[in-house]
């Protein structure tokens, strides 16, 4: 169910040896080894004591080792405020490939979480309203903003563009 080699990844990847994690964790370099092997099942607290040497929570590191095999998803097909949209929902990401022909206004996207909004003009040319300011990107640009911000995508020519919404973490 759970895949510790990734363990051995993470250690190789810091240049740091079994040693080095044994001293900064407390966790002996036996239990290290069987993990990083998949030989033996992990407490909470050494799963715990691991991640704080790599930086991470628990959660983070639990996370990577249930993540090892892909997630493959269906696009979904909607339309918003003239706008078609295909979009593609992962725990902490989601995807939205968008047509407008020129002229289309989407304002007040759907309630958004506390997200980062990245949007990437693929083709065309928009405008984003947001409070405090206004953007027009072509081709090739993009701007990144907090996504609760009161939003508008106008298309100013037949667009294509990409938005993703990027969860912040350590929010409480």
């Amino acid at each position: 169910m759970y895949d510790f080699s990734i363990l051995r990844e993470i250690r190789k990847g810091e240049g740091y040896t079994i040693d080095d994690v044994s001293r900064q964790s407390g966790v002996s370099v036996p239990v290290i080894s069987k993990l990083e092997r998949n030989q033996t099942k992990a407490e909470l607290e050494t799963i715990y004591k691991l991640a704080r040497v790599f930086g991470m929570s628990a959660t983070d590191l639990i996370s990577l080792a249930e993540s090892r095999l892909s997630h493959r998803k269906q696009a979904e097909s909607y339309q918003s405020g003239g706008y078609h949209f295909e979009k593609i929902e992962y725990a902490n990401l989601r995807c939205f490939m968008g047509q407008a022909p020129k002229g289309t206004k989407l304002s007040k996207p759907e309630i958004h979480r506390d997200d980062y909004e990245f949007c990437w003009v693929l083709e065309g040319k928009i405008q984003v309203k947001l409070p405090h300011e206004s953007v027009i990107l072509e081709t090739g640009q993009s701007v990144q903003f907090d996504a609760i911000q009161e939003h508008t995508y106008e298309a100013l020519e037949d667009t294509k563009i990409l938005i993703i919404h990027l969860r912040k973490q350590n929010r409480f």
